[in-house]
């Protein structure tokens, strides 16, 4: 998404200012209000985006490397998700919102390609920054007027440089989760893959990433095996847990060992998030005894 985007002018006395705000609180009050809308549709993008990256399938692990039709793919299932996740009903555009029919754009780059049976309705744009690792969420009537002149050979028109200052925003460069493998340098993602088997893939994942929160969904990718998460448990001395234990490394599991997180000073994981950690005292190589965790660590370890 572009950087510069100018201030909106959608305020009382807008010609557009009661109709969008009237559909924004509805949006709210759908997702739960403006903090779980803001939490829900970030994890909803994230999902959407991995979700045809495929990255347990296909080894592939960015945005970029996708085909056009999949690039194409993403705004269908945004659009999709986007009226699941607000329990909203299929219109003759998109959506129906208190009576208007509504169109859903969604974009991974500067803009959004509005057609011609959107102008003059309102639309819900969304968009993702993967760079940045940045979400967008507003709306604007699609006026002639705030198009660009020239369109595509769909006919399709932009939102002019103009027409960005009317668009009301709900989220306007609100982060939301990066794609894990920006955040792994090149050449330990190299390290990761060079285990040949789905166990030594995921200690060397947990021996790279540490005192981070890493997902299900990147366990999963790294394993590359239907049973990974037995093996990032204890498994008979054979998962990936043990392995790391007797190499001085906690793998500790948000569901099981959220009490040891938070003694340690690790970030909070939910649920289904894993995170590692190197004890650096004797202090914290005891603390994982009396959760319960055998430890190979010695003082050198720190």
């Amino acid at each position: 998404m572009k950087k510069n985007i100018p201030e909106s002018v959608v305020v009382a006395g807008h010609r557009d200012h009661e109709l969008l705000t009237t559909i924004a609180d509805d949006i709210a009050k759908r997702a739960g209000g403006d903090e779980a809308l803001a939490s829900k549709f970030a994890a909803m993008l994230r999902q959407c985006v991995d979700d045809v990256i495929m990255t347990p399938k296909t080894g592939r692990r960015s945005y970029d490397e996708l085909e056009k039709t999949e690039k194409t793919y993403i705004g269908t299932r945004v659009e999709i998700e986007l009226r699941a996740m607000l329990s909203l009903p299929k219109g003759k555009l998109d959506t129906m919102i208190l009576g208007h029919d509504v169109d859903i754009k969604n974009t991974m780059g500067s803009n959004w390609m509005i057609p011609t049976e959107a102008v003059d309705h309102p639309c819900i744009l969304v968009a993702a920054d993967e760079v940045r690792a940045t979400c967008f969420l507003g709306l604007i009537v699609a006026r002639p007027d705030y198009l660009t002149l020239g369109q595509n050979k769909d006919s399709k028109k932009s939102v002019s440089a103009l027409g960005f200052a009317n668009i009301l925003w709900l989220l306007l460069d609100h982060p939301y989760p990066p794609n894990f493998w920006r955040t792994v340098a090149p050449d330990a993602i190299e390290r990761i893959f060079a285990g040949k088997s789905g166990n030594q893939r995921m200690a060397n994942l947990f021996r790279e990433v540490q005192r981070e929160p890493i997902t299900r969904d990147v366990v999963e990718a790294v394993a590359q095996q239907q049973d990974f998460m037995r093996r990032i448990r204890s498994d008979n001395g054979r998962g990936t847990r043990d392995h790391l234990a007797r190499e001085g490394i906690l793998l500790l599991s948000g569901h099981y060992d959220a009490p040891l997180i938070a003694a340690l000073g690790l970030p909070e994981c939910s649920g289904s998030e894993f995170v590692s950690y190197r004890p650096v005292s004797q202090r914290e190589a005891d603390l994982a005894v009396e959760h319960g965790i055998a430890l190979d660590w010695h003082p050198t370890d720190g």
